[in-house]
């Protein structure tokens, strides 16, 4: 599978969510987002910590700066739906462990995917909230303990990102950060109708059900202008 550097962030062209996903396991990798953002606001930091890792193209902005590299094929792969395919796929032959979210939204999370997916094996879970050293270390040492082949992480970017490092250091696995795709899943935050999704325009949904977000929004000019001007 290939990768192209978007303005120093090295991120990977999958032609189909199965590369993505066959390619994470075979090589135990951290499944990191990249898009528009990232590409745009990207620092020394951001950068080492993406590069070290699987950046793949969550947004259609990421997806258009890799076509704009020569990588006609791949195709937009959001975080909030990769993990799903992630669990669809591998849910009666892996094992996984969950952190992230509120108490309340991560026990929900785990009832839904034990509803949906009758035979799944989670080994354990806990919320988000780890605000000690002594909280971290205790999470590592129980996922020592549990063994899962597949870890998600919902804390959001980077916080999630420099969490999976410090524990794949003891234990090596599958990993991906989630955002806040727990809240998606359960209903807590709704995402953009299929419409809007399907047709590249969930910006644009989110813009609209949140005036608020146009300062965000308008970073997003800066970035599709340097495209057009082939600086990535």
């Amino acid at each position: 599978m290939e990768s192209k550097s978007l303005n120093g962030v090295m991120t990977f062209a999958p032609t189909s969510r199965e590369e993505l996903m066959q390619y994470a396991f075979d090589n135990h990798k951290i499944m990191v987002a990249v898009n528009a953002e990232k590409i745009l606001h990207a620092t020394d930091e951001s950068r080492a910590l993406i590069n070290r890792n699987l950046g793949y193209p969550d947004g259609i902005g990421a997806v258009w700066a890799l076509q704009k590299k020569g990588a006609d094929k791949v195709v937009k792969i959001p975080g909030c739906e990769l993990w799903l395919d992630v669990v669809l796929n591998y849910y009666k032959t892996k094992s996984f462990y969950l952190v992230g979210g509120k108490q309340d939204v991560i026990e929900a999370t785990i009832a839904k995917l034990n509803s949906e997916f009758k035979d799944i094996n989670i080994v354990n879970f806990r919320n988000g909230y780890i605000k000690t050293e002594a909280e971290e270390l205790a999470l590592i040492d129980d996922i020592k303990k549990h063994n899962p082949e597949v870890v998600f992480v919902a804390m959001g970017s980077p916080k999630q990102e420099l969490l999976m490092e410090r524990i794949q250091k003891s234990h090596q696995a599958v990993y991906q950060g989630l955002g806040g795709s727990f809240d998606v899943y359960t209903g807590n935050v709704k995402r953009a109708p299929n419409w809007w999704v399907k047709n590249n325009m969930e910006w644009t949904y989110r813009l609209l059900s949140q005036p608020s977000r146009i300062k965000r929004q308008i970073h997003l000019v800066r970035f599709f202008i340097n495209l057009h001007l082939n600086r990535y």
